[in-house]
């Protein structure tokens, strides 16, 4: 499969970021240190600040310089702008930022499904759907471009990708992850995927028990996939650190966690054998 480049592109592809407005992360954000969380204003809009660097990034990315221009405003006037797309702040919202080429910004808001607010926060076993989110892997392989750095409307691999895995509605408890042609695990189709295991073996005799213990790792962005804003909060906060992560060393029924910038971070199991009818 070849690398789309931007040139290649439909000449209207716009720039995107999906997020959650949550009313009740300000309260939940108050009883947080200062230090761990990146939107000084505690706003409604999970991981604010980071969706808008994000979005820029992308901008600079394409040289869309009137996009770039219009995401380098502060982030106070940015809250004003989503703002108006808000029907009804009591309410939880799922936005997807869509802004083209000439720096036109148009939110799409829907109704969000109802979650704990603190899974925003970090990965935690309380309040947690009973069934992890299926997780299965893609059949075919995605070669990284621009398009899987960056997050854009331009999405037929990852569309195709969730068709092969039978995935069929955005609501369905289920991810495909995405494969590079070397075998390494880039991202799933939505989220960024979180795995248990043995950190890369140290070169010296002398090992801190620590470093040989497991621990949650994410792939890193070398492998081709989105630098997703709940993975750059999980790395900022510590919860894991970037490891390649091939195919074959998936484990079948293996626990994982799964994170985006709508649901946060949420449990997800590896399925690697079809089940059984």
């Amino acid at each position: 499969m070849a690398a789309i480049t931007p040139s290649q592109a439909s000449e209207s592809f716009q720039i995107i970021s999906s997020l959650r407005y949550e009313p009740a992360l300000p309260d939940v954000l108050r009883a947080q240190p200062t230090d761990v969380y990146p939107d000084p204003l505690r706003s409604p809009y999970y991981l604010l600040p980071y969706h808008r660097e994000r979005l820029l990034k992308a901008a600079e990315c394409f040289n869309w310089s009137k996009a770039a221009r219009f995401l380098q405003r502060d982030v106070e006037s940015f809250v004003e702008h989503l703002n108006s797309f808000i029907p009804d702040r009591t309410k939880p919202w799922r936005l997807r930022i869509v802004i083209d080429r000439d720096g036109a910004c148009n939110v799409e808001v829907n109704a969000a499904v109802p979650i704990d607010p603190l899974s925003l926060l970090l990965p935690s076993e309380t309040n947690q759907p009973p069934t992890p989110w299926r997780v299965t892997v893609d059949s075919q392989r995605t070669v990284p471009s621009p398009f899987t750095t960056h997050k854009t409307t331009s999405r037929d691999n990852y569309t195709a990708a969730r068709l092969r895995a039978k995935i069929t509605s955005p609501q369905d408890p289920a991810e495909v992850l995405i494969v590079n042609p070397y075998g390494e695990i880039m991202e799933g189709s939505i989220t960024t995927p979180y795995f248990r295991r043995r950190r890369s073996t140290p070169t010296q005799v002398n090992i801190d028990q620590e470093d040989a213990e497991p621990a949650w790792v994410t792939p890193p962005l070398s492998s081709g996939g989105n630098a997703g804003t709940t993975r750059r909060y999980a790395l900022t906060r510590g919860f894991c650190s970037e490891q390649v992560i091939t195919v074959a060393e998936l484990i079948d029924g293996e626990e994982c966690w799964l994170s985006n910038g709508v649901r946060g971070f949420f449990r997800g199991r590896i399925m690697l054998k079809e089940p059984k009818p």
